[in-house]
This record gives C-alpha cells, sequence and structure tokens, in this order.
C-alpha cells in the first residue's frame, strides 16, 4: 500500500461531499476494489454513488448507506451491514466532523451543541474504528490504514472553539494511543495516521481567519497531502508547517508568554467573524 489502494476496500465517513467525497475520488481514481461512502445526507450520497460510479466506469464497486453518526447507536448495525455486503475495509478514513457556533462556552447551548459536537467528532471515530479494527488486525500480513482527521484546534487552545478543540484534543489522544498500542501487541499491518490541519476552505469554518504564517488551505492540498501520508503510513501529520511551531512553542514557553505570542500572531483572534457554513 506504498504507492496507491488499488484492489482496497475504503470506508470514508462524511463522504457524500466536502474532502470525503474527494477522498472517494482518489480511491475510485486508483482503482479501490470498493469504496464505502457514509453520510447522513441521503441526496447527496446519491449524488455520489451515481458520478463516482460513472468515473469508475466499473472498476470500482460504489456503496453507500445513510447514517447520522451523532446517533452511535446506529453505527454497530451499519457497519454489520457493511461486513455483511461489502467485507471489512483494508482502508478506513474518519472524515466526519462538526462545529457549532463561534460563542463562549458559557454562552452556548450544552445540549445543542456540546453533546453533538463530541458524539460526532470523539466517538463515533472511537465507535467506527472499534467495529472494523478487529478485521483489520486478523489478517496480520495484509495492509490497513485507519485515518483520524482531528484539528490543529486540538494541539493548542482557542477562544470560541473550546468544545470543538476539546473534540479534537481528545480524538488527537486517542488516535495516537491505538497507534502505540498497535505497534507494541505487534499489528504492524494496521498503520493508523493522526491528520491536525488548520482552516481548511470548505465553508465548515467560512469567516475564520488563518493566524501569521497560517493560511487557509485548499481541501485538493490537505486530501493529497492526508492521501500520501495514509499510503506511506506516517504516523502524525500537521498542516501547515506553523502549526508544529505553534505547538512547540505552546510547549517550551510559560503559559502567559504563550499567550503573548499567540495574540501577535492572531492566534486567539482567528474565529472572531467565523460566521460557518450557511
Amino acid at each position: 500500500m506504498s504507492r496507491t489502494v488499488r484492489g482496497a476496500r475504503v470506508l470514508i465517513t462524511g463522504a457524500a461531499s466536502g474532502m470525503g467525497r474527494l477522498y472517494a475520488e482518489r480511491a475510485v481514481a486508483e482503482g479501490a476494489a470498493s469504496v464505502v461512502l457514509w453520510d447522513r445526507d441521503a441526496a447527496a450520497l446519491a449524488r455520489a454513488v451515481k458520478e463516482l460510479g460513472d468515473a469508475s466506469q466499473g472498476r470500482t464497486r460504489i456503496h453507500s448507506y445513510v447514517i447520522d453518526l451523532a446517533d452511535l447507536g446506529a453505527i454497530a448495525q451499519t457497519a454489520q451491514r457493511v461486513r455483511t455486503e461489502v467485507g471489512n475495509p483494508d482502508i478506513l478514513i474518519n472524515n466526519a466532523g462538526i462545529v457549532r457556533g463561534n460563542q463562549f462556552f458559557w454562552q452556548s447551548d450544552n445540549g445543542e451543541d456540546t453533546r453533538p459536537t463530541i458524539q460526532v467528532n470523539t466517538l463515533a471515530p472511537m465507535y467506527v474504528t472499534r467495529e472494523f479494527l478487529p478485521g483489520m488486525m486478523a489478517d496480520g500480513y495484509r495492509a490497513a490504514r485507519i485515518v483520524n482527521i482531528a484539528s490543529a484546534a486540538g494541539t493548542l487552545s482557542n477562544p470560541r472553539m473550546s468544545v470543538y478543540a476539546a473534540s479534537k484534543a481528545a480524538l488527537i489522544g486517542w488516535s495516537d494511543s491505538l497507534r502505540l498500542e498497535l505497534e507494541r501487541e505487534d499489528h504492524g499491518n494496521v498503520r493508523v495516521t493522526t491528520v491536525c490541519p488548520s482552516y481548511i476552505s470548505t465553508g465548515m469554518f467560512e469567516g475564520a481567519r488563518g493566524p501569521l504564517l497560517t493560511p487557509i488551505l485548499t481541501p485538493e492540498y490537505v486530501v493529497d497531502r492526508v492521501w500520501r501520508a495514509m499510503l506511506a503510513g506516517k504516523p502524525q501529520l500537521l498542516l501547515p508547517w506553523s502549526v508544529g511551531l505553534s505547538r512547540a512553542l505552546r510547549g517550551v514557553l510559560p503559559v502567559r508568554a504563550w499567550d503573548a505570542v499567540a495574540e501577535v500572531f492572531g492566534v486567539y483572534r482567528s474565529m472572531a467573524g467565523f460566521s460557518g457554513r450557511q
């Protein structure tokens, strides 16, 4: 799996549009045996299946499943359908994610904002992975990949996105711990890649401004970098390079010193104009 996903079964969450759709297109272009699309938008899924099917010209089987990942109970049922109808995936891309508002924590509605954010961004990747990981581990010679799309927000604190940052920080901690557990137990055929990008121009973070030295990334650029990191089994991908610099500075500077640096670079003001996808 160092070059392409030819012949592999690929499952992508949040796959009907945006970056999820781009991952699916990449899998089809490389000749994946099957591409499994999970999304809650039935109409968008139907369009994706038709267009991807046309592009593959029968070389890749396209399967779609309507599922809201905030409904954690539906994950096991849908996963069982996938195993029965398609087979266990070789590649799992936990791409789906949500962000709610740009309020301060005490202004948000815990029921409407906090719960679904944690369910979709943190718990759903864990539940989905738990369903398919045993099958990936069973054949110790067949290469398998798990990609968890986290966020640079999970690497450092930021005003107006406390719940989102918390959901991604938890995802990062779990994802990299899973990587270490697999290595320790000699399941080296299963590689985990944790992805921490800054703002991407998908509309999800419409109105947000990238801090100094941190441009808004294009979806195509991120998908290409993630894809190459996934194939290579790279443990972690930080995008752009300034995300790694910020994390390093946050780790060595005293809190107040880092706060001052973050203010100068505009990190703490990046969500001030956020409006999100309309």
